[in-house]
């Protein structure tokens, strides 16, 4: 099996040479290890495994504690490892295009109700604690979310040579280090502005205080003065949406869901809300639609001329 992990190894800096995350490449080679260790018990030649052996194999993955996601998960792994070894020249053909995957059900994103954010919003304005750099910090973190529509990982990425106060905008790395722009509204602006003009000084000036240090380029710090990281992040937002009384379940990225769902019902169109969420494939964003009917059922209405209120309201006989 070395050739296969020679393969395996190549595919793997081949991902990394495009951008893919330490998460994802994780995921990549526990797959096709996995898969590799499965052929190798079995007698099987990796090059060529035939029809019946991937059928095994599925149903060996089948007999795990795993869901229909994570099983449709590891065969793409494994069809994008086949691509690549054949485009290599390792091996003449992707055995597993031909198999089928599990059907996964269509999972509608979490959204919040406007009232909801405004919520959240509101209660990090006027938090109960001590320290009034962190009440302003978690006003501007939940602000700046938002209204740019962040992942948590790219909100604690965030540097000040990123952000342009004046212009509104927020540059950001995406998923395979993808820049784009994040715009920010007046309110996002004005928490911002606060912050960096009073909070994110005092939480410095206590981490020197402590002797501690601090990341002079990272927009959201901790209370030491240090970058506050995607835990942290995670752990404000969600005692935040506790104390606001959201919807259970909800998570920091229900705010990017809430963003993009928003959007639509207030009429954006999908290829901007694509551009602004920094999608790859506008079928991706396809998914908040879903949200969107009441503003589809009102352009409808505006625009059909057999569609009026007084024809909608009259009753079939």
């Amino acid at each position: 099996m070395t050739q296969a992990h020679g393969a395996l190894d190549a595919f793997l800096a081949a991902l990394a040479a495009r951008g893919a995350s330490p998460h994802t490449l994780r995921a990549y080679r526990t797959a096709v290890e996995q898969y590799l260790g499965w052929l190798d018990e079995h007698g099987r030649d990796w090059r060529s495994p035939g029809r019946q052996t991937l059928r095994a194999y599925m149903a060996d993955l089948a007999a795990r504690p795993l869901s229909r996601r994570s099983i449709s998960s590891r065969v793409a792994s494994l069809r994008s490892f086949y691509r690549h070894a054949r485009r290599e020249g390792s091996v003449d053909g992707d055995p597993w295009a031909a198999v089928q995957t599990p059907r996964l059900p269509r999972r509608l994103p979490a959204v919040m109700p406007v009232a909801d954010v405004e919520a959240v919003i509101d209660l990090a304005a006027v938090q109960e604690t001590d320290n009034d750099a962190l009440r302003l910090r978690d006003r501007a973190i939940v602000e700046t979310a938002y209204a740019a529509g962040l992942r948590i990982s790219e909100l604690a990425s965030a540097t000040l040579a990123d952000l342009d106060l004046a212009r509104g905008e927020l540059r950001v790395a995406g998923k395979g280090g993808k820049e784009r722009i994040g715009l920010l509204g007046r309110p996002a602006r004005e928490a911002l502005a606060d912050y960096l003009r009073e909070g994110r000084p005092a939480l410095i000036a206590a981490a020197a205080k402590d002797g501690g240090t601090h990341d002079a380029g990272t927009i959201f710090l901790n209370s030491r003065g240090r970058p506050l990281g995607v835990r942290g992040l995670r752990y404000r937002l969600d005692r935040l949406f506790s104390a606001a009384g959201v919807a259970e379940g909800s998570s920091p990225h229900t705010l990017r869901h809430s963003f993009a769902s928003h959007l639509l019902e207030g009429g954006a169109d999908l290829r901007v809300v694509q551009e602004l969420l920094g999608h790859a494939s506008l079928a991706t964003t396809q998914i908040y639609t879903h949200v969107s009917q009441g503003r589809l059922r009102s352009v409808y209405r505006a625009a059909h001329p057999r569609s009026s209120a007084a024809t909608e309201e009259t009753p079939l006989p």
